[in-house]
C-alpha cells in the first residue's frame, strides 16, 4: 500500500471513530431523556431535561461537522501526484511532514510522524499552492518544502 493511501485510510479510521463516539453519546442522551420521568421535583426535572436537550443539540452539531469532514475526505484523489500542494498532498518540510486532508492530528506511519491538517488551517493555507524548495514563514519560524507527493 502506498504512503498516501495509508495516511488516507488512517484519516478515514479517525473520522469513523469520532462518528461512533458521537452516535453512542446521542443514544445515551436519548435513553436519559426517555428515562427521565415526571417527578415531584418539578423544576429540577425540567432543568435536567433542558440540559439533556442541549447535549443532544451539541452532539447533533458534532455529527453535522463529521459529515462535512467526510465530504472533504471524499474529494481527495490519492492517485493525484501534483507537485503543487493541494488537497491530498503529502508535504515534507525541514520542520514537519503534513498530509493536507482533514484535521486528524498526528499520524505515525513506519516510524515517521505526519500531521493530518485541513487546507483551512493557518499552516494549510500557507502550504496550498506552493511547490518544492519554497520557504514558508509560520509563527516566527521558517521552513523549506523538501518534497511533495
Amino acid at each position: 500500500m502506498e504512503i498516501k493511501e495509508k495516511l488516507y485510510t488512517k484519516c478515514i479510521q479517525f473520522i469513523e471513530n469520532r462518528h461512533q463516539t458521537i452516535q453512542k453519546s446521542i443514544s445515551e442522551i436519548q435513553e436519559s431523556l426517555l428515562s427521565e420521568t415526571k417527578s415531584s421535583a418539578g423544576d429540577k426535572h425540567e432543568t435536567g431535561r433542558a440540559m439533556l436537550q442541549l447535549e443532544r443539540e451539541k452532539a447533533g452539531n458534532q455529527l453535522a461537522e463529521i459529515e462535512k469532514t467526510k465530504q472533504t475526505l471524499s474529494k481527495i484523489n490519492i492517485e493525484n501526484n501534483s507537485k503543487i500542494i493541494g488537497l491530498g498532498s503529502i508535504v515534507y518540510t525541514t520542520k514537519a511532514n503534513y498530509f493536507i486532508s482533514i484535521s486528524a492530528g498526528e499520524l505515525t506511519l513506519d516510524n515517521v510522524i505526519f500531521y493530518a491538517i485541513s487546507a483551512n488551517t493557518p499552516i494549510g493555507q500557507l502550504l496550498i499552492g506552493k511547490t518544492v524548495d519554497e520557504t514558508i514563514a509560520f509563527r516566527e519560524q521558517r521552513f523549506k518544502i523538501e518534497k511533495v507527493l
